[in-house]
């Protein structure tokens, strides 16, 4: 093995030494007025709201809850979405900016959940630094200040290039900008926290079900599980980016219109307290403007680096991307050559065709999907939008709702573009920055 792997390397989150997922061995009901599908962030809310106003309901995770992304993201919480260009002229300015609102409004929801219920998360409003690869992209991130101010009336400012030291101890960057409205927190606390409150209301959750068939129609499905089978009046689909991981063939609706993608994180062995301030020494969640982005940060503690990049752009061992994100937190910090790397993990992260979220019903079964990202915020809140939906009888409840959910002709959930677009993705960015020097 590489010289980077600490002796206790693991591939597994980080996270998961202070909260790994518990098992969810209730028995399944023979009946419930909601089956939810997929027990991470999105199904969890919508079990916790749906229960509180008096549905029976059953989580069923195909794992144990929170195996999946919800306990294998690097623990950054942010709203707002990158509206893509074109979406007024699709949806109409009104409606566009409802999907603007409802990607601001998911933050609060988060926070003040949190807040409300006094959740054991290690939750701190840090602020995001976001670092511009090359002199050209600083200057578009002037554009994103004031669009982040004028759209959301967050709380933005430039930082130059000679200033940035006091953000991220390195000259890896062309300056960034400082977004106030970011915080970090612990995700596995975070489902834990989110799993005993949807118990607490009255949900039941199921784990090891993996749904193997969804039949019937609304207020008499039938899911079936290798664990048995469940009716249900109601079906929530909240399986998002591994929507195609167990049983492919149970949604293809859904299944055909996600662009799943492989994440990789590590984190640092513990470092010196005087070097992991000098590193990051306003303890920001941090990303930057590179196609093939980088994002990090420090653990709760503040003694290691938590770091997340495109190891690769296809699906290799956590061993093999080791090596690789240390050499990409070298070129953020050459000081950290002779660190070593303790945990390493990957997970899904979800995308669409056309670059927002989606929440939506299709043969009776309702759904949310499509993070692009951000699916601490957006998918814990789309998953309470989408039970008050179920709630009220499917009324328009968010921005995010209805939109058309575009797919490809042939594609079937399998991304096998994804490495001929990493490939571009890193000659464009090397370009940029060649072309600073």
């Amino acid at each position: 093995m590489p010289q980077v792997l600490h002796p206790d390397w693991k591939p597994a989150p980080y996270w998961w030494d202070a909260m790994p997922p518990q098992p969810a061995a209730t028995a399944l009901p023979q009946a419930v007025d909601v089956a939810v599908i997929g027990g991470g962030y999105c199904g969890l809310h919508a079990a916790r709201t749906l229960a509180a106003n008096g549905r029976s309901v059953v989580v069923l995770d195909a794992r144990e809850p929170g195996y999946g992304a919800s306990s294998r993201n690097h623990g950054m919480l942010s709203g707002g979405l990158k509206v893509p260009a074109g979406l007024d002229a699709r949806l109409g300015k009104e409606w566009a900016d409802e999907v603007r609102r409802t990607a601001f409004e998911s933050y609060a929801f988060v926070k003040d959940l949190i807040a409300d219920n006094a959740l054991d998360v290690d939750f701190a409003e840090t602020g995001r630094f976001i670092g511009a690869h090359c002199p050209k992209a600083y200057q578009a991130l002037k554009a994103r200040r004031d669009y982040l101010e004028s759209a959301y009336g967050y709380h933005v400012r430039m930082v130059p290039r000679e200033a940035q030291r006091a953000e991220v101890g390195s000259d890896f960057y062309y300056g960034g900008l400082v977004i106030e409205e970011v915080a970090g927190m612990h995700p596995a606390k975070l489902h834990s926290e989110v799993r005993r409150l949807a118990e607490t209301a009255g949900a039941l959750v199921c784990g090891n079900a993996e749904v193997q068939a969804i039949e019937g129609q609304k207020g008499a499905f039938t899911v079936r599980t290798v664990r048995g089978t469940v009716h249900a009046e109601e079906v929530f689909l909240a399986t998002n980016a591994y929507t195609r991981t167990f049983n492919a063939t149970v949604f293809p609706y859904v299944r055909d219109r996600l662009v799943p993608v492989t994440a990789y994180m590590a984190a640092t062995e513990e470092l010196p307290l005087d070097l992991a301030e000098r590193l990051l020494p306003t303890n920001r969640m941090c990303g930057d403007t590179k196609r093939s982005l980088y994002a990090f940060r420090l653990s709760p503690d503040k003694r290691r680096i938590v770091f997340a990049g495109r190891a690769k752009f296809r699906d290799i061992g956590e061993a093999e991307a080791t090596p690789i994100l240390h050499r990409f937190m070298c070129d953020v910090w050459p000081e950290l050559a002779d660190v070593k790397v303790t945990h390493c993990w990957k997970g899904n992260v979800a995308f669409t065709f056309d670059h927002v979220p989606h929440l939506g019903v299709e043969n009776g079964v309702h759904y949310a999907a499509g993070c692009q990202g951000n699916g601490v915020a957006v998918m814990s809140y789309l998953g309470h939008q989408a039970a008050l939906k179920i709630l009220s009888g499917s009324k328009h409840q968010c921005g995010h709702d209805g939109i058309g959910f575009p797919t490809r002709p042939t594609y079937d959930g399998r991304p096998w573009f994804l490495p001929a677009i990493g490939a571009y993705y890193k000659t464009r960015d090397a370009v940029d920055r060649r072309l600073a020097h």
